[in-house]
């Protein structure tokens, strides 16, 4: 219907310019892109209705399809993207209304990027969400292992 407004950020053109192309092939006419800048997130301060954040990640979920990526991983690495994450939903849960929903998502496996974020995010200043649901998918025969959680802004 092309009713609304869906502006997706990111830190790399390349990325929102395929985005780009793809919504043009599907008709979608209502999407905006944007490279991430912090103008942006306070420019947008508690007007969302709705807010995906797909975080960067370890990739663990997706080794079937990225096996050389397990070589990138180590403690320091993880320890980065952690930070890196807690940041983002931070920053970026500010985005949405009272009444909002935010999913939060991954394609990682581990407790430390998904469960225990959203406990740290939640017990943070910024954690005024109630959890809807969670759900994590291991990787089995044909499909990538990934986390989801979905939290309603109080």
């Amino acid at each position: 219907e092309n009713k609304g407004r869906i502006i997706s950020m990111d830190v790399e053109d390349r990325k929102l310019s395929e985005l780009k192309k793809r919504a043009d092939r599907a008709g979608a006419k209502i999407i905006q892109t944007q490279l991430i800048n912090e103008t942006a997130i306070f420019q947008l301060k508690n007007t969302a209705d709705r807010l995906l954040l797909d975080v960067p990640c370890s990739g663990l979920g997706v080794l079937r399809r990225t096996p050389d990526a397990k070589w990138k991983l180590n403690l320091n690495f993880i320890d980065q993207i952690k930070k890196k994450q807690q940041e983002i939903i931070c920053n970026y849960s500010q985005m949405l209304k009272s009444g909002g929903i935010m999913v939060y998502a991954t394609c990682s496996i581990l407790p430390s990027e998904n469960q225990e974020q959203i406990e740290q995010f939640l017990n943070s200043k910024y954690g005024n969400f109630e959890m809807l649901n969670e759900r994590k998918v291991l990787p089995s025969e044909g499909f990538d292992g990934f986390y989801m959680c979905a939290l309603k802004k109080k």
